[in-house]
């Protein structure tokens, strides 16, 4: 071989070694691959091998080869998924959602309990932060005769997790509407109704009337890792059965405004449209329920975030047993640890949850926690960041018992709490509207709230879905009488609608004037 013709294979082979391909070794210097020469490809040589190599370079520059191309550790090869035997298989099972409804004029996209990552509305165009997407908007018809709502239309996904028509999707996706219509990948289209839904977890369950549907597999978030790989499918912009790939990013992503659910970050495209549709693993089982993206200009870029279907399933096998879903509470407020803190703390590493308040009366009072404890792990688990603990706790049962670990005055304590409900002031009339069900949140007024009002009874209206809603019921209205009867508690009202009647008046008192507003559920 000339000389020309050696630098210039050592050229080509230092330009492959940046580019990351593969380049063999022996004491002698380098070789490039076989397919590179036209060879069939053969085996690395082995210590102690005498072969010369294709070209010869100085021995100090072999050297700093070996030492650039030599892995610290040896990485297993990972096989590219069969994603077109997945789409295949599991692709049938899952659904495109269309909705319609009426929102608040002004208010629809303020409500507090849709999942956001933001304090402002979704309208804000502005926000820097992260949005979430209610599937498609469609079309906003001019105000109807109804002041105080206007017709909306809306698009998901979902996914099919038995064959007689249980199906899962997003809360957001589903909510304030009134028809929900299922379609299949085969064109056959079903009126589903809303078994219920869990803005804490932002999932919901339906129901469609029918037999031998096909189903996802499910699959366990939990031997999922990062850099594994992942595939969504789902409806974005109205494109039914799309598939898209990326890999897990992260796990355990604690958002804002949504501590109790521990998302996966993935950087598979999902836009809207895809809200509610599945997220499959490398092996086509179901990992997750795809929800939420991380945007600045309300399309994809990059980061997408999942819900674990163990979550989702929890919530579903409580909406389908109890027709609701109950949360815990412990009553604390948390902080994550930094270094410094940690170290002032007497901690080696920043690991924990820092207790900055603890609410009287609550679970945490009554188990002896104090402000500047540290919450090491959780029933064994350790806890790394602040969210371990939220989520922990909010995917866990009023009356549940947690075993928490705790670092104190430079000690290690345990403490075990019997946590509290996260919602006792609010009790839903119903789950989900149907035949009877008022659609309404209600709790008694407070004695200093009866004082400011002028009133002596009544029930606060927080939320507002269903019959009441179409009705022009709004959330902040008192209920003062039923039927021309005086409600003085909750349990009045569930009485009065045992029996399902057609029609129901409402006296609600609103800015100082009371009407009677009345209410079709027939």
């Amino acid at each position: 071989m000339t000389q020309t013709a050696k630098l210039s294979l050592t050229a080509a082979a230092a330009a492959l070694l940046a580019a990351g391909a593969t380049i063999t070794t022996s004491a002698s210097g380098w070789a490039l691959p076989g397919w590179l020469q036209g060879k069939a490809p053969v085996a690395a040589p082995v210590a102690g091998d005498a072969t010369p190599s294709a070209a010869v370079v100085p021995a100090a520059t072999a050297a700093a080869a070996t030492t650039l191309a030599a892995p610290a550790v040896a990485l297993p090869p990972a096989q590219l998924p069969n994603y077109r035997a997945i789409v295949q298989t599991q692709g049938p099972a899952v659904v495109g959602i269309t909705v319609a409804g009426l929102h608040k004029v002004g208010n629809a996209d303020m409500d507090d309990d849709a999942p956001t990552f933001r304090g402002r509305g979704r309208d804000d165009d502005d926000d820097p932060f992260f949005r979430f997407f209610r599937g498609i908007p469609g079309l906003r018809m001019p105000q109807q005769a109804n002041p105080g709502a206007q017709p909306f239309r809306g698009q998901g996904s979902g996914f099919i997790i038995s064959a007689d028509g249980t199906i899962l999707t997003n809360a957001h996706v589903v909510r304030d509407a009134k028809q929900v219509t299922v379609k299949l990948s085969d064109r056959r289209e079903f009126s589903a109704q809303v078994l219920g839904s869990d803005p804490a977890t932002d999932i919901a369950v339906l129901k469609v009337d029918a037999k031998g549907l096909p189903t996802v597999q499910l699959g366990d978030p939990k031997q999922v890792q990062v850099g594994d790989y992942v595939l969504a499918i789902g409806a974005p912009f109205g494109f039914e059965q799309t598939a898209t790939q990326g890999i897990v990013s992260a796990k355990g992503r604690s958002l804002p405004g949504d501590s109790v659910v521990p998302f996966i970050q993935t950087d598979a495209a999902v836009n809207p449209g895809n809200s509610g549709g599945p997220l499959f693993d490398a092996a086509g089982r179901v990992v997750g329920v795809n929800a939420q993206i991380y945007s600045q200009s309300g399309g994809f870029q990059g980061l997408a975030f999942s819900i674990p279907v163990d979550v989702a399933l929890r919530v579903k096998d409580q909406i389908v047993a109890h027709g609701k879903v109950e949360h815990a509470r412990l009553g604390v407020t948390l902080q994550d640890l930094s270094a410094p803190l940690a170290a002032s703390f007497g901690l080696d590493s920043p690991d924990g949850a820092l207790v900055s308040s603890v609410v009287p009366d609550s679970a945490a009072a009554k188990a002896g926690l104090k402000a500047g404890d540290v919450i090491t792990a959780v029933d064994g688990e350790p806890v790394h960041v602040a969210g371990d603990v939220s989520s922990r706790v909010g995917l866990a049962r009023p009356g549940d018992k947690l075993k928490l670990e705790l670092w104190r005055d430079k000690g290690r304590h345990s403490e075990t709490v019997s946590l509290g409900h996260a919602d006792r002031g609010t009790q839903e009339a119903s789950a989900a509207p149907e035949r009877g069900s008022l659609g309404l949140a209600m709790r008694p007024l407070e004695r200093q709230e009866l004082r400011g009002s002028g009133l002596d009874h009544g029930l606060l209206i927080e939320r507002v879905s269903g019959p009441a809603q179409l009705a022009g019921v709004q959330p902040g209205d008192v209920l003062l009488a039923l039927n021309g009867k005086p409600v003085q508690s909750i349990e009045q009202v569930r009485e009065t609608m045992k029996d399902k009647p057609r029609q129901v008046a409402l006296l609600v008192s609103r800015d100082g004037q009371q009407i009677f507003v009345p209410v079709r559920l027939g």
